[in-house]
């Protein structure tokens, strides 16, 4: 075993499988780019809406109530595809495929965080749980108090789901994708901590940084073909996918898929990185 790792110019292999991921994914889009400025367009105009007509807690006891109507686990699962470390998990699943997809995200990322936490510190809003009654609304999870705007998980769903609308050919798959952050960002109402401003506010943010992310890595592209930087990328992603298998976040009827998509994500980075390269050489091709 150990000399077959010794076989592998593992640098030249993973090179050559990051230059045909790039081959797939064309540098300028088919037309998904232009549906994040108008899905952040409507956020905006849902956020403001409900704050100028009935301030910052507006909707969230009838969105919560409706919410309630529905099983639990649903909301739970729901909610942590906007965790992070969820989101860089099922980035492995792609890096090595697509790996402009993959720095579009980083780069998306990367301004997000700076929306998102600013935003956070600079208001620091309460959540429901510390301002209503516990008996007037229904808790999923962790009560979370502080730093209610924008919601982080609204953020991260849209950026994620977001960079995919940007880079995909297909309408329905466009539509999935936005479903999808939408939910994403109703969940947090529904497990009780965000009002609905802070998701409307979380989705436009987190759409626009997809939008400028994948503006800013069409124009600034080598990234995507750096060996040793894609790899320190997947390394921060495959160890965020592994605390997925120990830590559900307080939402423990999510747990087992959080565990699978850390499961899954681990073994197809594994397969990829190291088993295909072996595999390769093993058969005597070229990597």
């Amino acid at each position: 075993m150990i000399s077959e790792l010794k076989a592998v110019d593992w640098r030249d292999a993973w090179r050559a499988q990051l230059e045909a991921g790039l081959a797939r994914t064309p540098l300028q889009p088919r037309g998904g780019d232009l549906w994040l400025p108008g899905l952040a367009l409507v956020c905006l105009i849902v956020g403001l809406s409900l704050y100028l007509a009935c301030g910052y807690h507006a909707g969230f006891i009838r969105l919560n109530d409706i919410a309630a109507t529905y099983p639990s686990w649903v909301w739970q699962c729901l909610t942590v595809l906007g965790d992070e470390r969820t989101a860089f998990a099922l980035t492995l699943f792609f890096s090595l495929s697509y790996p402009r997809v993959f720095w579009t995200l980083i780069v998306a990322a990367l301004i997000a965080i700076a929306y998102s936490r600013g935003f956070k510190e600079l208001f620091d809003a309460m959540r429901p749980p510390a301002v209503l009654p516990a008996e007037s609304f229904h808790l999923l999870g962790p009560g979370h108090e502080r730093h209610s705007f924008p919601s982080g998980h609204s953020v991260t769903a849209a950026v994620f789901f977001g960079v995919l609308i940007y880079h995909s050919r297909w309408i329905e798959l466009r539509v999935l994708w936005l479903l999808l952050a939408i939910l994403v960002g109703l969940s947090r109402v529904a497990v009780g901590v965000h009002w609905p401003v802070d998701v409307a506010f979380g989705l436009m943010g987190g759409s626009l940084a997809a939008w400028l992310g994948g503006w800013l890595s069409a124009r600034w592209p080598g990234p995507a073909a750096n060996v040793a930087l894609h790899l320190s990328f997947v390394l921060i992603a495959a160890a965020l996918a592994l605390t997925l298998l120990f830590d559900d976040a307080g939402y423990h009827e999510a747990a087992w898929m959080m565990r699978l998509i850390g499961l899954a994500a681990l073994a197809v980075a594994s397969w990829q990185y190291v088993a295909r390269p072996l595999r390769r050489v093993g058969k005597g091709d070229q990597p």
